[in-house]
């Protein structure tokens, strides 16, 4: 093994270990948004009641409680449960988001953006992916904030993921990139 290829390797799970391990967060997403009806705007809106799937194209706009996720073209399952599977999709012009109040502390939000938004309501799995960006704010300033090709949060164990392209390369450096603020100040301000 080259000794580029094992510094590589070695920093990205360097970097992958960091970010998955040191941010966390006390605050989990509104729970009271489990409960709330989803609301669908589109210009068009495909429904399968019998499998319980909504296909949505242009201008996409879903929220349910504090949740809020925009994009282009969206595909959302409802499971037996009643569970949502959502996946958002931008287009070249704009990315998808995604919005969320987070329980406890007033005006705490989780904000990202992505080429796809993926969520799954059961499991509070946040994916974003294509130049994903996902940030914490307070009070609309921003605490934390993590940048990558993929970005994965995990709302139940509070635990944030950034991962490379499948064909990143060593040139490719850095891949990944955190900004925390220290949590002794964070926890000062609010």
């Amino acid at each position: 093994m080259s000794h580029v290829h094992f510094n590589f390797l070695r920093q990205l799970a360097i970097s992958t270990l960091v970010l998955a391990t040191c941010i966390t967060t006390l605050a989990h997403a509104e729970k009271a948004d489990q409960n709330k009806p989803v609301i669908l705007e589109a210009e068009k809106v495909s429904v399968n009641d019998v499998q319980q799937v909504y296909e949505l194209d242009g201008a996409v706009l879903l929220t349910k409680g504090s949740i809020l996720i925009t994009g282009e073209k969206g595909n959302i399952k409802v499971d037996p449960e009643g569970y949502e599977y959502v996946d958002v999709q931008g287009n070249p012009e704009s990315t998808a988001s995604f919005r969320q109040r987070r329980e406890g502390q007033a005006n705490e939000f989780m904000q990202g953006r992505g080429q796809t938004v993926t969520y799954n309501a059961k499991t509070e799995l946040l994916i974003l992916t294509g130049d994903a960006d996902l940030k914490r704010l307070h009070n609309m300033q921003m605490l934390d904030q993590l940048r990558g090709w993929k970005i994965d949060y995990d709302d139940v164990t509070q635990r944030y993921q950034v991962l490379p392209p499948p064909d990143a390369k060593a040139d490719d450096l850095p891949l990944a990139r955190a900004i925390l603020s220290p949590r002794r100040k964070a926890t000062l301000e609010k």
